[in-house]
């Protein structure tokens, strides 16, 4: 068996490198991708030589090496704005949606967005009548503030 698994030493590293692949793709964070690196690299360096030491070194190298330069990378442009999405109630910001129950001048209504209904007030304190579609501009707690379309 371990005659089986120094001959075939590169396909382990190889499963290493697969294996890591499969766990990045779960975590997304880039981190466990420099493992993959490592162990493909450890891979390739089964054609010269046969010491697991060398191996091991290799891969520890690579990885190392991965983290400090591919993983910066790999997060400066596929992470990119992914700080500035929003997310709730602040992703309603400039939605529009449809008045279900008229806004009252200088009161409240009722406006559906997305398939909720959110309480809702006028921008300007003006009627807007039921049907029209309204963009949602702000949000103070519950309360909508909106504007025709």
């Amino acid at each position: 068996m371990i005659d089986y698994l120094i001959q075939n030493l590169w396909l382990a590293w190889l499963l290493v490198g697969i294996v890591c692949l499969i766990l990045e793709l779960m975590n997304g964070d880039f981190f466990i991708m420099c493992f993959a690196i490592g162990g493909f690299c450890s891979s390739i360096s089964t054609v010269f030589t046969d010491s697991i030491v060398v191996h091991v070194i290799v891969f520890a190298a690579f990885t190392v090496l991965s983290i400090f330069s591919v993983r910066p990378i790999a997060l400066k442009y596929l992470h990119q704005g992914a700080d500035s999405r929003p997310s709730n109630a602040d992703a309603l910001i400039g939605r529009e949606g449809e008045v279900t129950d008229t806004i009252e001048a200088g009161g409240y209504g009722r406006v559906k967005i997305d398939g909720d209904s959110w309480k809702a007030k006028s921008v300007d304190g003006m009627e807007i009548r039921r049907g029209l579609v309204v963009r949602v501009l702000r949000l103070e707690s519950i309360i909508a503030t909106v504007e025709r379309c």
